[in-house]
């Protein structure tokens, strides 16, 4: 099943959906948390509406590396157990948005990711538990990182944060099985990632119950679980694909902060 949020001519507000056959049926609940399979009969064709951000998230957990391959690309040791880092809510942005190179840094690069988005809240899972029953659904992630100001800083904050550093979408797909498909990123058609989930030095459902020993997750939060290697540099002008194998493609153009500025 596949779930999205939308805006349309005659919904300004966002609505989740569910998409089928190539069109967006409205659920009647307000959102996919508590009326999953509610649908109006009315549907909108995909080109029709205006997809967003398949998530709300309270918080965006992310894994810094998950792969061994990215982690041996940017000269760092892998960790022994998940080193976890947040972006704020306000870097969300959704397909098609675009992603705004900041004035402070020189240095933007794609980070391109399978996501998880949970659909209840999980605290302190037990291994009896099973963490994927927690997920509402997966979908793709950009973890748009200003390299130089993460060198810079050390730590993470500034580098993930700015606004527009989180594109994610462009919908949900429940039920998938995510043990072993591949995820990649193209700038300009060029593929500069490709690698696939097995690779991952701490899966799914091992990340899901460790990040709920430490905080509640609540729904809609986002888990962004890793990145494979062959990040670089985004610049004015390009076009990031992020896909993920079984959920689809999530596409952005770069602008500069001076074209932002203008629009």
């Amino acid at each position: 099943m596949k779930l999205c949020r939308f805006i349309a001519e005659d919904v300004p507000t966002p609505r989740y959906g569910l998409i089928e056959d190539g069109a967006v049926s409205p659920m009647i609940d307000a959102d996919a948390f508590s009326g999953r399979g509610r649908v109006q009969t009315k549907r909108y064709a995909l080109k029709e509406v205006r997809l967003i951000a398949p998530a709300e998230p309270t918080k965006i957990i992310c894994v810094g590396r998950n792969y061994l391959a990215h982690a041996q690309e940017l000269g760092n040791a892998m960790p022994t157990e998940p080193m976890l880092f947040l972006k704020p809510p306000s870097s969300l942005i959704g397909p098609n948005d675009p992603i705004v190179i900041p004035k402070d840094s020189q240095q933007v690069e794609h980070e391109g990711e399978l996501a998880v988005v949970m659909g209840r809240s999980a605290h302190l899972l037990t291994a009896a538990d099973n963490p994927l029953s927690y997920v509402l659904g997966f979908t793709c992630l950009n973890d748009v990182t200003a390299r130089d100001l993460q060198r810079k800083d050390v730590q993470f904050t500034r580098a993930k944060s700015f606004d527009t550093f989180c594109p994610l979408g462009p919908w949900l797909v429940t039920d998938l099985d995510v043990k072993n498909i591949q995820v990649s990123a193209r700038v300009n058609g060029s593929l500069k990632q490709s690698g696939h989930t097995s690779e991952m030095a701490f899966p799914v459902d091992f990340l899901i119950r460790y990040i709920s020993q430490i905080m509640t997750l609540n729904p809609g939060d986002v888990i962004a679980t890793g990145t494979p290697s062959g990040v670089s540099k985004m610049v004015d002008g390009d076009t990031v694909d992020v896909e993920v194998e079984g959920i689809g493609i999530l596409s952005n153009p770069v602008i500069s902060a001076q074209k932002a500025a203008a629009l």
